[in-house]
């Protein structure tokens, strides 16, 4: 299963998100769980980077299965909202995900 938590801060903004796990699915190569929810979160963050000049801080893991994307806590206040909309917008593409994959990937918030 692929787990999503998503932290946000004391102002309720999003400071990082993080994916784990696979979701087995179907076989690699051909999951298609997987491969939206990879689509998803990598189009959040390339479109951050490019749309905001916002760059996160990345980390993968060397077989896949995990990602860990933080945002600066030190952005002005049209950046910051730029960059929360892109996330809210990944957050709620998966979600639709989760509504009809949900036994694949579960979607947490934390703060």
């Amino acid at each position: 299963m692929i787990t999503v938590t998503i932290e946000k801060d004391q102002s309720n903004h999003i400071h990082s998100f993080e994916m784990k796990g696979h979701a087995d699915f179907a076989e690699h190569g051909k999951d298609l769980v997987c491969a939206a929810a990879t689509a998803v979160s990598f189009g959040a963050v390339n479109a951050i980077a490019e749309l905001t000049k916002v760059i996160p801080d990345v980390k993968q893991g060397q077989d896949g299965g995990f990602l860990k994307v933080s945002f600066p806590q030190d952005l002005n206040s049209p950046s910051n909202e730029q960059v929360q909309l892109i996330v809210q917008a990944m957050i709620v593409s998966l979600q639709t995900i989760e509504q009809d994959y949900g036994q694949y990937i579960k979607i947490t918030f934390k703060k």
